[in-house]
């Protein structure tokens, strides 16, 4: 599994407060296809390698990832957004809950959160972006 795999199943299992968990080919698709709400889309938004650490034999490098998790509230009752800012609140602690400290099987340190920000606010709808760093190691096969 990959490190997003990883995530989407840590937040998809079944304590999940979420109807829609999925990857970045379903956030690219949410203008034509919305999803039920509230929903989860986790992406690599950046990640980084450092040098090799290794002086003789095969390549070892500590690749840091930023894991963007895209949390999405409707609340269509309240088409100025403030209902849903107040949801996104309860979701950012629910994800977060679930994610700093976890271990992913693919990965090589626990998950730590690095930033959040509110990416879109509009007809009732609130984005809100939180970014986790989750390193690992690519290594020369």
């Amino acid at each position: 599994m990959s490190l997003v795999s990883d995530i989407i199943a840590r937040l998809n299992d079944g304590q999940t407060v979420f109807q829609t968990v999925a990857g970045a080919v379903e956030l690219s698709l949410i203008e034509k296809r919305r999803l039920a709400s509230p929903a989860a889309y986790v992406l690599t938004a950046e990640e980084g390698s450092r040098d090799n650490e290794r002086i003789n034999g095969k390549v070892l490098q500590r690749l840091e990832s930023d894991i963007a998790v895209v949390i999405v509230s409707d609340n269509l009752a309240d088409p100025l957004g403030a209902s849903a800012g107040l949801d996104i609140e309860d979701l950012k602690s629910f994800v977060r809950g679930r994610l700093i400290g976890f271990e992913p099987a693919s990965g090589v340190e626990p998950i730590t959160h690095v930033s959040g920000e509110i990416v879109k606010a509009s007809g009732g709808a609130v984005w809100f972006e939180d970014r986790f760093s989750a390193p690992s190691y690519l290594e020369q096969v």
